[in-house]
């Protein structure tokens, strides 16, 4: 990791879960983040508390299913930080939104979200490295297990599966478009399985008890676990490309 050391990052949905964790641990590798999120609070305090820390953590306050909010963001980034060189586009989210009951708010959210944003920033990121010549930077998406394959009796998360392997689809293209312009700017998936994390709390929202049967039985990940993957991909040697992780409990079927 030493070759990003005082190098710029943009994590997104950095307030809490992956995103919280990859945004502390690159600040303790000695990079510049800057942590997004609709609330940002608990990035300022993740920053005051990473103060002595070789890098930097900042705090926009960006939701990432509005393209102005995006763009402002990396506007703000390139007057303060110069660019930005690796992307991790950690923001998404799910609903209990079944195919035959699920609302069409709550399914175009998911979109805008896992889908739109994710593309908007993957486009602002590479463009901010070709403006000033960054030809080692990388782009990660994080995807999911549920962009490999939809698993039965689970209809609350059949859409939400649905925007991951749409993830799963763009990461080609994404790679694709990169190698068509001779750029060595590299693009890796990250693919969770079950991990303990705000997200199920968030799913069941009306029904707490059936989140925390998520976990009942295996040792589910931890936010910590996943970073492990993120880094690794990161600290790959220049002319190797990690494709896609996927990384999921030793005890869980999914």
């Amino acid at each position: 990791m030493e070759k990003w050391v005082g190098r710029v990052a943009l994590v997104t949905g950095a307030s809490a879960g992956f995103g919280e964790s990859i945004a502390k641990r690159l600040v303790e590798y000695g990079m510049k983040v800057v942590g997004c999120a609709r609330n940002i609070e608990k990035i300022q305090s993740l920053s005051e508390s990473l103060k002595d820390s070789k890098g930097s953590l900042t705090a926009i306050r960006c939701d990432i299913s509005k393209e102005d909010e995006i763009l402002a963001m990396f506007e703000k980034i390139k007057k303060d930080l110069g660019g930005v060189d690796v992307c991790i586009n950690n923001a998404g989210l799910s609903y209990n939104a079944p195919l035959l009951s699920g609302t069409t708010e709550q399914w175009r959210h998911m979109l805008d979200i896992n889908v739109l944003g994710l593309c908007i920033c993957s486009r602002e990121a590479v463009k901010s490295m070709r403006e000033r010549g960054v030809d080692d930077g990388h782009i990660v998406l994080m995807s999911s297990m549920s962009g490999h394959r939809v698993v039965p009796n689970a209809s609350h998360i059949h859409f939400y599966a649905a925007t991951k392997f749409a993830v799963k689809a763009l990461t080609e293209g994404l790679r694709n478009e990169v190698c068509a312009l001779k750029s060595h700017i590299r693009v890796t998936s990250i693919s969770p399985g079950l991990a303990k994390t705000e997200f199920s709390h968030r799913l069941f929202k009306d029904d707490l008890e059936q989140a925390d049967k998520r976990y009942s039985g295996i040792q589910a990940m931890t936010a910590d676990d996943v970073t492990d993957s993120v880094i690794y991909a990161l600290a790959a040697p220049t002319h190797v490309q990690v494709h896609d992780i996927l990384v999921r409990p030793t005890e869980c079927p999914y």
